[in-house]
Order: structure tokens, then sequence, then C-alpha cells
């Protein structure tokens, strides 16, 4: 069963911002916020009757509007006018926000309730598809690029198989060189000295 929805409120930047949620939490993850801005004083559950109603039609969507005005929220707000000072002030915009603050006299509409829960779990599972289609998105993309590591790294390894090998029958080579080159050298000698003393026994 969908959860009932409440409308809460806060200022970030230079918007205010309201939604439609079935808790606190909810709300504070919606917005980004990295502090609880309930605690703070900072956000707080909407009493306004347009308000409230701007976020069931749009449960689960942050909704926007500059900030310290009373223009209906939406989805995307133009940034404010009047951060000069030229427009209210904030004790006649205050005044303002009580007058807006006051209990809404209209009759609670249980069937528009139910359908923006509903409409609320939707968005919920919609956003919640779009990670994991994301999340799958990116898990091919380390696939894709550890199988080219992998076959970099087979390659790499072979190739230093094939080089230790080669440089092991050179060095073999090298060595089988060495010993006939030492043998010779030896041979020599002894042939050399046989020579030399026949050589002196004739000058002799």
């Amino acid at each position: 069963m969908a959860r009932k929805l409440k409308t809460y409120q806060t200022s970030l930047g230079f918007f205010d911002l309201a939604m439609a949620a079935p808790s606190m939490k909810a709300a504070l993850e919606a917005w980004g916020a990295d502090s609880n801005l309930f605690h703070q004083g900072a956000a707080k559950e909407s009493q306004d009757p347009d308000v409230i109603a701007a976020t069931m039609e749009k449960p689960g969507v942050v909704l926007r509007r500059p900030v310290g005005t009373n223009r209906p929220f939406s989805e995307h707000a133009e940034l404010p006018t009047d951060l000069g000072g030229g427009g209210p002030t904030k004790a006649a915009r205050k005044s303002k926000g009580q007058k807006a603050k006051k209990p809404s006299s209209r009759p609670v509409d249980k069937a528009a309730e139910r359908k923006a829960a509903f409409d609320y779990e939707k968005e919920q599972k919609r956003r919640e598809l779009e990670r994991a289609k994301e999340e799958t998105a990116r898990q091919k993309d380390r696939e894709r690029r550890q199988q080219a590591v992998d076959k970099a790294q087979a390659a790499l390894d072979k190739a230093e198989q094939v080089h230790a090998k080669r440089a092991a029958a050179i060095q073999a080579e090298a060595e089988a060189i060495e010993k006939r080159s030492q043998a010779e050298k030896a041979r020599w000698d002894k042939e050399k000295e046989r020579f030399e003393a026949a050589l002196r026994r004739a000058r002799g």
C-alpha cells in the first residue's frame, strides 16, 4: 500500500524548494541535502494549500520558485529578479507567508491523496529503474574495459614467454661457443708449444 504523502518545503540558494514525499528523509534525499534541514529549522512541512496542490500534482518531483517570492512552484523556475533589494521587504514577505500558511479551507480529497501517493511510488520506481539501467551500463563498460585489459595482459605475458625462450636459447648458444672457444685455445696452446719446440731444435 502506498504511503500517505506530505508536502515539505525549504530554501536552498536562489530557490524555495517543495515536494510531496512520504517522509522528511525522502525529501532531504531528493533535495540533495547533506544535513538535517528540519532539525536546523531550515525546512518544514508546508501547510500552504497552493503549495500542497502543486506538489501533489507531481509527487516525488522537486518543485522550485525564486526565493522570497509567492510565485507558483514549478519544475523549471527562473532565477529571482529582485536580488538588488527592489522587491518587498523581509517583513512584508514574512507577513505574506504567514497569510498563505492559514489552514486550507478546501475539503480533503481522499481520492486525490491516494492518486498522489500512487504517482509518487510510480516516480520512485521510474527513478530506481533509471538508476539500475545506468548501473548496468556502467557495469558493462567496466567489464569491457576489464576484457581489454585481460587481453592486453595475455598478449604481454605471451610475448614475455617467447622472449624468455629466445633469450635462453641465445644464452645456451653463447655458452656452447665459449666452451668451443676455450677448447680451441687449449688445443692451439699445445700445438703451438710443439711447433715452437721443433723450431728451437732446428735452429740449435
